[in-house]
């Protein structure tokens, strides 16, 4: 994880007098809001993008040196986008006020009105998508050097060869254009230019810093198209897993990802790499490759996330996050060649892949205490069982709003454990899985009533009070979600861990008054 770096290397206090002195201090870069200047830095600045944070944020901290980057980068080029934060945990009625719910969040004012921030976390992609959101979607470019200039001072730039700028061709690349955020698009209507960079007739190309270092586009002029086209190659055949490319692999378009698990210093980790790298090749646009170095040990968690002893790697695991759910796959085979991959992979896209699903053994004491504990293998025989209503709770041994619930849920059981027609349980969802329930929260608690196919979602009051009362009407009194005023549970992304967040896309902590890190799909 980052570390956010607290010290100020810059404090600057202005003056304003058009309405009296309004004291807005800078700290690197960045201005600081408060909601006594607030309102006149708006009307000061036509495009501005806030950052609404909390200091014990772990997402913020992570954010904060490159928003300051970013804010320089633009103040040297001597743009008038300026860039500002909110302290939201000080400034409470603005946070209230643009519906501050978690942390970091990030609001773009154009002319004083506001619409979400959608880009990435880099200090480049807050540029591109400031540049996008403030200039024309496509740069005119009129000389080869322009071109260059243009391509090599990005990653990856998309530049459309269009001779005739009015041409049905032209206006689907500008369309296309609006309507992707994170990258910089140009436009060149020169055609000896064009000729310069290999194009002999209108097309699009995508120019990047990795791979094969451009793609040119084959598909028919329509913006749709074009944005497809552009997105499967935005990106590297195999993308690394950090922190930066989180939002980029779980906020894209493409909702199946294969991993690779295995450590940069394993003797054999570049002949894997690259025997997964070209199975990719046959997949891009359908299913993005990703790479976790194991050696990192943050990546520990996405390993055990996903039930994979150390002494299974290398491995490859496929995940379908398609409908808010994930989906995982467990190829057959162990060896890692391109055919073997490709061939894991295929069959997935096939529908030939039964889901893999994980489960420890059932415990021999599983049912000696009030509070039963179930696994995958155990599962559907306990909640089936039409005699008895299940009231269940899912959790994970590391989140901290499921060890607050742990006792509570323990005197529940208690309550209930002379009690034949009553199943209190518990699974921990890190460790088991079962087709008909997916978590997406912990700790999320399910009742199975009898006599019913009916799984009831419980959104109500974790006191020991408010569970009984659920339990004791058979799963029909109690479960409202709290009022306007009151707190509502909160619980932790099951992809996360409970101690300090991930992107995201993008990634955000719950605006907890503990500061507790509740996190966001952003990463895993």
């Amino acid at each position: 994880m980052k570390v956010y770096l607290a010290l100020v290397l810059s404090l600057v206090v202005f003056t304003i007098g058009s309405k009296g002195e309004v004291e807005i201090k800078e700290e690197e870069d960045v201005l600081v809001l408060t909601e006594a200047n607030f309102d006149h830095v708006l009307d000061s600045h036509e495009h501005i993008l806030i950052e609404f944070y909390a200091p014990w944020c772990g997402h913020c901290k992570a954010l904060a040196p490159e928003y300051a980057k970013a804010a320089g980068q633009l103040k040297k080029e001597g743009s008038a986008i300026k860039l500002a934060k909110v302290d939201a945990t000080v400034e409470t009625k603005l946070a209230e006020k643009y519906e501050v719910h978690g942390y970091p969040t990030i609001k773009f004012f154009r002319s004083k009105k506001s619409v979400e921030y959608g880009g990435g976390r880099t200090s480049e992609e807050i540029i591109t998508w400031l540049s996008k959101k403030t200039g024309p979607p496509a740069k005119e470019l009129k000389t080869a050097d322009e071109v260059k200039e243009f391509v090599d001072k990005k990653n990856v730039v998309v530049v459309g060869f269009y001779k005739d700028k009015e041409s049905d061709a032209a206006k689907a690349f500008i369309e296309a254009a609006q309507g992707v955020d994170d990258l910089e698009f140009g436009i060149v209507h020169d055609e000896a230019v064009a000729k310069e960079n290999k194009v002999e007739s209108d097309n699009v190309v995508v120019f990047k810093k990795f791979d094969e270092g451009r793609a040119d586009y084959d598909g028919e002029a329509k913006a749709d198209d074009i944005i497809k086209f552009i997105k499967a190659n935005q990106l590297p055949l195999v993308t690394e897993f950090n922190d930066e490319n989180a939002p980029k692999i779980f906020g894209g378009d493409v909702k199946k990802h294969v991993l690779l698990f295995v450590g940069k210093k394993a003797d054999n980790f570049q002949s894997i790499y690259d025997s997964f790298s070209a199975a990719a090749k046959d997949f891009k646009g359908k299913v993005l490759f990703v790479f976790v170095d194991n050696d990192v040990e943050d990546n520990a968690r996405i390993s055990e996330f996903f039930g994979i002893d150390a002494k299974e790697i290398p491995t490859v695991r496929l995940i379908d996050l398609a409908n808010d759910e994930m989906t995982k796959f467990k190829p057959e085979t162990t060896e890692l060649t391109t055919d073997n991959v490709k061939a894991f992979v295929q069959d997935v896209l096939d529908g030939k892949m039964k889901a893999h699903l994980l489960s420890q053994d059932v415990p021999e004491d599983w049912d000696a205490k009030p509070v039963k504990v179930l696994v995958g293998k155990n599962f559907d025989e306990v909640v089936k069982d039409k005699t008895k209503g299940v009231f269940v709770e899912f959790y994970a041994p590391w989140c901290g709003h499921c060890k607050k619930l742990a006792p509570i849920w323990d005197e529940l059981g208690e309550k209930f454990k002379d009690r034949e027609d009553v199943v209190i349980a518990k699974m921990d969802s890190t460790a088991n899985e079962v087709e008909t329930v997916k978590i997406q929260s912990f700790p999320t608690l399910k009742y199975f009533p009898k006599d019913s196919e009916e799984i009831v979602d419980y959104k109500g009051g974790r006191t020991l009070e408010d569970l009984v009362k659920f339990v004791e009407s058979e799963g029909k009194e109690g479960n409202t979600e709290p009022t306007e005023g009151e707190e509502p549970p909160p619980d932790v992304d099951a992809e996360e861990e409970g101690a300090e967040p991930a992107e995201g896309a993008e990634g955000e902590d719950e605006a907890t008054e503990e500061g507790e890190a509740e996190t966001t799909r952003d990463e895993l």
